[in-house]
């Protein structure tokens, strides 16, 4: 089997590659189909998707059964004064791949995110709930999805949210970061969604990527919570005590001058995966309690 893998340098992109290789996640073993895998794992500095023909050509020279995409642009304030930035990484470059993986008869997972939707539900949103997405990062997104499903009729998009894994930057070493250096930290406890293992999403992905299941999914950790909750948990798991502090949405982009709407409340039912090959998501204390036993920084 081979795979290819775009924005292998990120955190969701590192940890398929170590799960492909090592034939097992934190959740369980894989499919044996991965075993000895070819992995293409590239990234900007090898290939750009935004290049419709430089893409065709890797994609109709190395010929991948399964085409995963991590790349993306998800600075979501940089998305809002670069729009064509991220209308080309996070639109045109998932239609490139969807073509020339359709070329080539290749499944091609998408991954998405949460904000496509307006969040501000009451309710976890499932995979046939309308998408509104309120920012340039939300709607270059939910146009990468069109063209994905469009382009391409082997597609699975992967809707995720509030990732973190062990390489590369992320909510949960800014957090650790933070306290160590000044004691404490201020985060929102009006914004609810779900904290999600890099690994455990990558185990999801894979076990889609053995089937035909093609269609829209959600993929988060089990349970919700606000930011103020995570950071809560973070730092207790880390030792800290007495170290985080909740303020409101208003408050926190008034002092930091932010300038995008982020969602008020985005969890995400994992209602596709419950009823096709299953959904083995940890809750998410659990899932970062093991996080943070491991992570170094």
């Amino acid at each position: 089997m081979k795979v290819m893998i775009t924005g292998s340098n990120g955190q969701l992109g590192n940890e398929l590659q170590t799960i492909i290789k090592s034939g097992k996640s934190e959740i369980g073993a894989i499919s044996e189909k991965y075993k000895d895998a070819v992995i293409f794992a590239v990234d900007i500095d090898t290939l750009d998707i935004t290049d419709m023909a430089a893409t065709d050509k890797f994609i109709s020279e190395n010929k991948p059964d399964l085409i995963i995409n991590c790349a993306a642009m998800t600075n979501v304030d940089g998305c809002e004064t670069m729009r064509e930035v991220a209308f080309k990484v996070n639109a045109l470059g998932v239609r490139n791949l969807a073509v020339a993986a359709s070329k080539i008869g290749a499944k091609f997972i998408h991954v998405s995110t949460d904000y496509v939707f307006a969040g501000n539900g009451t309710k976890p949103y499932v995979e046939w709930d309308k998408i509104d997405p309120q920012s340039v990062y939300g709607a270059s997104k939910a146009l990468g999805e069109k063209y994905a499903l469009s382009f391409n009729k082997k597609t699975f998009v992967v809707r995720t949210s509030w990732l973190y894994g062990y390489i590369g930057k992320n909510f949960v070493k800014t957090v650790r970061r933070v306290i160590k250096e000044r004691g404490s930290i201020t985060v929102v406890n009006d914004q609810r969604g779900n904290p999600t293992n890099a690994n455990d999403l990558a185990h999801h992905l894979l076990k889609l990527g053995v089937t035909e299941e093609y269609g829209v999914y959600h993929c988060t950790g089990e349970g919700e919570c606000s930011w103020y909750d995570f950071a809560a948990k973070i730092a207790e798991y880390s030792g800290f005590e007495n170290a985080v502090f909740p303020c409101s949405t208003k408050e926190y982009n008034e002092k930091f001058n932010v300038p995008t709407k982020r969602p008020e409340y985005s969890s995400l039912m994992n209602m596709g995966l419950i009823c096709t090959v299953g959904n083995e998501m940890r809750g998410w204390e659990d899932a970062l309690k093991e996080y943070i036993s491991k992570v170094e920084d």
